[in-house]
């Protein structure tokens, strides 16, 4: 059996931390196992589903290195899902309802009120023909539930274990709306179905799902049920829930916004909530070499962004010179050099930090005045052109000797003079981007 796994985001809105979770392990278990990865829009809410959203979906993930085998669109496949509800209307298996959202809130709240769940009581079952046919030559339009069976729903979790479920706590789910909009209980099913599905990773959040979807799968087709794993949702480094409205963290926002490496997303969210310690990863390949489905703790992980920003510093402290080239020439700086790049790289955090760095090169810096008599003596030493990584230490030797300082008394008032800052890339390798003519300026104030 080759291993198929789908990603099916909703373009209702753009992709975040929290959703990209799901396409990542579905992503890393089909290539971990050879298998295939499935993108698949939920676009059947036509009032709320957006070409933009959808392109940047798949913009992201591509980004993100999630490349998919294959791709569908729900909203291609209403004739199939019209055909599958007559299908569930012939073995009685679903049935209209004509309650409206406010009469079934009240109804729930009244349930809550006595104590009970708030289950859907089946009142609609109770409708006769003629009643039905009544109803809708009145106008009305009814909604589709899906009848369950009231039996143990069980099945074994990749992550959760052993998971039952009586069927009787649930309500008959709405599959298909009062406008005809087939729901994602529903489209889901067919589709998994249909197209072959053999594992279904999502959150823990889908496991009423998963219940309601296991009955259906089996009234729809007789295929085997695909393999259900459930993984904890993210909460913020505060044990908060990550909702829509953290919009800071999209994946557009942390590309563009926070200038995060893909793989420093990737890499913390393949090992965040497993057993696996969290380090950076060169590639996609490596990070799938590293993926264990079984690995994925029970416990709720917290997502920091400063821990985010952390592993994004330690990418970028080895990025080599050819993988981000275009992207420095992309800055506007001017020629951004390999040698620049081997210079400054550890003191990043993100790309764009090798502005100021470039500015300190080749632009102004801070007059240092203090010092003064001791950075004479190091303009008078100042060896000429041409530099390399030995220039800094056999200047630092020659100052060493004239004045008799040595260690930070000698070192950082050249760093201030030269580069306006106390901290900073290697001088034995950043002497040479600055030159003899702006050192010999700086040394003189």
């Amino acid at each position: 059996m080759t291993v198929y796994v789908r990603f099916a985001p909703s373009p209702t809105g753009l992709l975040h931390i929290g959703n990209i979770r799901a396409a990542l392990f579905n992503y890393l278990f089909a290539r971990k196992n050879a298998g295939r990865f499935l993108l698949r829009m939920d676009d059947t809410d036509h009032e709320r589903s957006t070409v933009e959203n959808a392109q940047a979906i798949e913009r992201d993930l591509k980004w993100l290195g999630l490349n998919w085998d294959a791709f569908e669109k729900q909203s291609a496949r209403t004739a199939r899902y019209d055909e599958v509800l007559e299908a569930l209307k012939a073995t009685g298996r679903v049935y209209p309802c004509f309650e409206t959202q406010d009469e079934l809130a009240l109804k729930r709240k009244t349930q809550l009120g006595r104590g009970l769940p708030p289950v859907y009581d089946r009142a609609a079952l109770k409708l006769s023909q003629a009643e039905i046919d009544a109803l809708m030559a009145q106008g009305k339009k009814p909604h589709w539930r899906f009848k369950l069976d009231y039996v143990d729903v069980t099945w074994n979790d990749g992550i959760q274990g052993q998971k039952t479920f009586p069927a009787s706590s649930l309500s008959d789910p709405v599959i298909i709306r009062e406008d005809g909009v087939p729901l994602y209980t529903f489209c889901s099913v067919v589709d998994d179905a249909d197209m072959g599905i053999t594992h279904i990773i999502r959150g823990e959040d889908h496991v009423t799902n998963t219940a309601v979807q296991l009955q259906l799968w089996q009234a729809i087709t007789d295929k085997p049920v695909p393999a259900f794993a459930h993984f904890p949702l993210l909460t913020g480094a505060g044990g908060e829930k990550l909702s829509k409205r953290f919009g800071a963290l999209s994946i557009i926002s942390l590309r563009e916004e926070m200038h995060i490496e893909a793989m420093a997303i990737t890499s913390l969210l393949a090992k965040l909530g497993t057993s696996d310690s969290i380090a950076p990863y060169a590639d996609m390949e490596s990070l799938t070499a590293s993926f264990d489905l079984s690995h994925i703790s029970r416990a709720t992980p917290k997502f920091d962004v400063e821990e985010l920003k952390t592993l994004n510093a330690k990418i970028m402290h080895h990025l080599p010179f050819e993988v981000v080239s275009q992207r420095l020439d992309a800055l506007g700086l001017g020629h951004v050099t390999e040698e620049f790049w081997m210079a400054v790289r550890a003191n990043l955090t993100t790309i764009e930090d090798v502005r100021p760095w470039w500015d300190v090169a080749h632009g102004e810096v801070p007059a240092f005045t203090e010092d003064a008599a001791f950075l004479a003596d190091a303009a008078a030493l100042l060896p000429t052109e041409p530099w390399d990584q030995n220039t800094w230490q056999a200047w630092t030797n020659a100052i060493k000797e004239k004045t008799g300082r040595k260690g930070k008394d000698l070192f950082m008032p050249l760093r201030r003079a030269l580069t306006g800052t106390d901290h900073g890339p290697e001088m034995k390798s950043f002497l040479p981007l600055i030159g003899f003519d702006r050192s010999m300026h700086r040394l003189k104030g």
